[in-house]
This record gives structure tokens, sequence and C-alpha cells, in this order.
């Protein structure tokens, strides 16, 4: 009997695989076609005499809040500059980069069939790497100064946890989450299972709209942090119940296992100092993961279903 299950499971994994593969082919065949317009050096290039055909080019990048000698101080002020400069030499064309956008669009055009290839846009941000890229219906932004790599001296003084994705592989992965959240339809979140689902969506939606990346850079963690939290499951979760943190609606939660940080705080001294950051995240990851091989529902649909009935549908069990 035990070899027939695992006959069974391994046919299923077998025939999932090639399920995959056929796919992958048909959306490679999808033809998404754009430009990286650069915006940071056409802006570094401004001149009084050529501003004018700048605002015409980019007018969503010119406020008109601010009169013209604004922009142009703005083009000589020295830290700009050196931002202009700086993403020159680190991004002097940006082919692999657009690569992976492409197969992102690829994918989502797939997936959403009413999505759109909008213009791809780079400037620069002064580092506001809390918008790191703007997604809309037609345009997305991507602020290279915020990519240039985690040991920049632009960085310094950005805690460490944060730098360590300021690279150029996270852009796509940037780009996916920010798509997520427009995809991803869920209430204002009140329990930390809403939370952790609400992530774990957008996680799964990087599965598959960026499945060229790894399980470590769509979340964000060395490989080591990975495997920590893969080795790992059972005891999170068993803290998770025997706490009664699931639905818990204690606002200092997030902090402790969703948002970004260096650790995870289990508040166990021989845990903490080896947790990463946003293991909540993780493990709504692994539920969603969970709610998909075990129900027949399309990406669009899960991500508009309420957390708990994807819990209680997702037969989760952790790794042992």
């Amino acid at each position: 009997m035990k070899n027939f299950s695992l006959l069974i499971f391994l046919f299923v994994i077998v025939f999932s695989c090639k399920n995959d593969n056929k796919i992958e082919k048909e959306i490679a065949k999808i033809d998404v076609d754009f430009i990286v317009e650069r915006f940071d050096k056409a802006f570094g290039e401004t001149t009084p005499e050529n501003l004018a055909e700048t605002k015409i080019a980019y007018p969503f990048m010119f406020s008109e809040k601010y009169p013209d000698s604004f922009w142009i101080a703005k083009v000589n002020d020295t830290l700009q500059q050196q931002l202009t400069q700086e993403t020159a030499r680190v991004f002097p064309e940006l082919k692999q980069e657009k690569e992976e956008i492409i197969q992102l669009f690829q994918h989502l055009e797939y997936y959403f069939p009413e999505f759109k290839t909008p213009r791809v846009v780079t400037t620069t941000s002064n580092v506001d790497y809390r918008n790191k890229v703007i997604v809309t219906d037609t345009i997305v932004l991507i602020s290279l100064d915020t990519y240039l790599g985690k040991d920049h001296e632009f960085y310094q003084g950005i805690q460490k946890y944060l730098r360590e994705n300021f690279s150029k592989d996270q852009m796509v992965v940037d780009l996916a989450a920010a798509y997520a959240e427009r995809y991803i339809y869920q209430k204002p979140p009140k329990s930390l299972l809403d939370e952790m689902i609400y992530y774990g969506k957008q996680l799964y939606f990087k599965d598959v709209v960026i499945p060229f990346k790894t399980d470590a850079e769509k979340i964000g963690y060395t490989q080591d942090q990975l495997d920590w939290a893969a080795a790992n499951e059972t005891e999170i979760w068993r803290y998770f119940v025997e706490k009664e943190l699931l639905f818990s609606t204690d606002s200092k939660l997030p902090n402790r296992f969703i948002n970004p940080a260096p650790f995870s705080k289990f508040y166990l001294e021989e845990i903490d100092t080896e947790s990463p950051g946003q293991i909540g995240r993780y493990m709504g990851w692994q539920i969603v993961r969970a709610y998909m091989a075990h129900n027949e529902v399309s990406l669009k649909d899960m991500l508009q279903k309420e957390p708990t009935e994807i819990f209680n549908n997702s037969n989760f069990k952790p790794k042992k």
C-alpha cells in the first residue's frame, strides 16, 4: 500500500512538472515590447535650454507646483549629480534587468490578460528605499539609486538588514511585489494570521510570475536564513499555536513577525539570535502554497480569498 501511494505521489509530481513546463513554453512566446527609458540620464543632461523638451518627454516627472528654476537648481545640486554619476556607472545599461522584466511582464499577461505593457522609466530618488519602485496601469518607475549594491557608500547609516536587498537582482522582485499589491484583494488585516496570509499571497504570486528567481531572492533572505526558516518550521508553528498568536489582534505582533527587521522576536534568546526577520511572511507563504497544492483554484481567484478560507482549506503541516 505504501509503495502504491508513493507511485501515485510521484505520478502527480511528474505530471505537474510537465504541465508547468508546457505553460512556461507558452509564456515564453508572448511578445512583450518596450524600451527602458533612462530619465535618470536625461535629467542629468538637462540644461535651461532643453528643459522644456525634457518636460514634454516626461511630464509625469515634473510637478507644476515648482518653477523651472527649481528643476535647474536640482540638476546642478551636488548630491543629485553624484546620484546621476553613480547610477550611470553601476547601470551603463540594463540588459539583464530588462530581460527579467520582460519575463515578469510575460507572466503577468498570461495570468492577467487585461495587463498592458507599461512604460518603464528609470530615475533617482535620493535613495528613497521605501519607494524603490512605483507601479501604475501605464507607467513603472524604478529608482536606480536604491540598487547600487548593499555596500555602496550612499547607504552608510542605513540598517544592514535593509541594505542587504539594495542590489540589482532585487529589482524585478520588488516589481513583482508592487504588482502583487495591485492584484491582491483582502480586507484590512486584524489578526496575525491575516498579515501572514496577505504576504503569503504576495510571495506565492512571486512563485508564479518570477519563477526564475530563487526562494531566497523572493523573500529577501540569504540562503542561510531561508534554510533556517525551513529547518525550524515545526518549532515556529508550535510557538504560534501554543502562544495563541494566529488569531490575536495584538498590534505589536506585526513588528515582531511581519515587518522588516534584523530578526524575528520570539523573546527566546536562543531563537532570536538566529532567526531572520519577517518569519510570519515565510510561514504565510507555506500556508498559501499548501492551499494551492490541495485546491483547484486559479492564481487570480486565490488572491481574492479571505485568509480564514485559505487557512482552513490549506491542510497545512509544517516541515518536520
